[in-house]
């Protein structure tokens, strides 16, 4: 089942089903009210996909989670999960413009699986994972790459407004475990791989971040990118295609006149 969440004609945002070339309107968010329709349809083509969830608290990020990204950038993946948060503000949706802040450096794009939760997690134990899991969509971890280093600590690199673009909808029922990632720039091919790859897999990922911060229904973990040449400038588009999920488009705007 893939649910969105989209607005027609500037109204406000509501949630529905994807069904072939429609969206089946759903009374509420399903993560808390359930799937009663509104017996309305909406045509796909007249709908604009919003962010799918804008966490109620966090976003929580997993770094150099596949062994080539790592390795490129001359980090020990020995030890525990390498998780990191970004602020519910940095998240927008498809077609959101990722808007440039005024910084030296490169800008990153990081295409990664999102799993987006569905309860209370709070000391989940590996075996029971998917108990609060709701369910998968794309994320992109933009990142000022220099700033990153400059800092010393990723916060502001990561956190900036716009910087975590979510989409285009939740898929309830997809195996995480082995798809495919791409990313693209302009059309170009610039990082992929499979989510078998991942260093920590979902299981291991869910019990050390529920053991270090109570996950809540609609909070997000981005689950690491794949190696490949990762910065973009303004005027371009990223692209970021999971197999089964499929695609999360968002063009680069400077955020100030330049």
């Amino acid at each position: 089942m893939r649910v969105a969440r989209f607005s027609t004609q500037d109204a406000d945002p509501r949630f529905g089903v994807i069904d072939d070339e429609d969206i089946v309107v759903l009374k509420a968010d399903p993560m808390f009210a359930g799937y009663e329709t509104t017996g309305e349809r909406v045509p796909l083509a007249d709908a604009r996909l919003l962010a799918p969830v804008i966490p109620r608290s966090k976003v929580v990020c997993v770094g150099m989670n596949y062994g080539a990204h790592a390795k490129s950038m001359d980090w020990d993946t020995d030890g525990d999960p390498l998780i990191f948060l970004k602020p519910n503000t940095a998240v927008v949706g498809p077609g959101d413009p990722i808007r440039i802040p005024p910084v030296e450096g490169r800008i990153v794009h990081e295409g990664e699986l999102a799993v987006v939760i569905g309860g209370v997690g709070k000391q989940v134990k590996a075996k029971d994972w998917e108990s609060i899991v709701f369910g998968y969509t794309i994320a992109n971890d933009v990142s000022a790459r220099d700033q990153m280093f400059a800092d010393g600590q990723w916060a502001r690199a990561k956190g900036y407004d716009t910087f975590c673009p979510l989409g285009p909808w939740i898929d309830t029922e997809i195996d995480p475990s082995d798809l495919q990632i791409t990313t693209y720039v302009d059309g170009e091919v610039r990082r992929t791989g499979r989510t078998s790859e991942m260093l920590h897999k979902l299981p291991e990922l869910i019990e050390f971040i529920t053991d270090v911060w109570t996950l809540l229904p609609g909070d997000v973990i981005v689950t690491g990118t794949p190696d490949g040449l990762g910065s973009f400038e303004h005027g371009q588009t990223v692209d970021i295609d999971i197999e089964g999920l499929g695609r999360l488009s968002n063009p680069a705007l400077f955020r100030d006149p330049r």
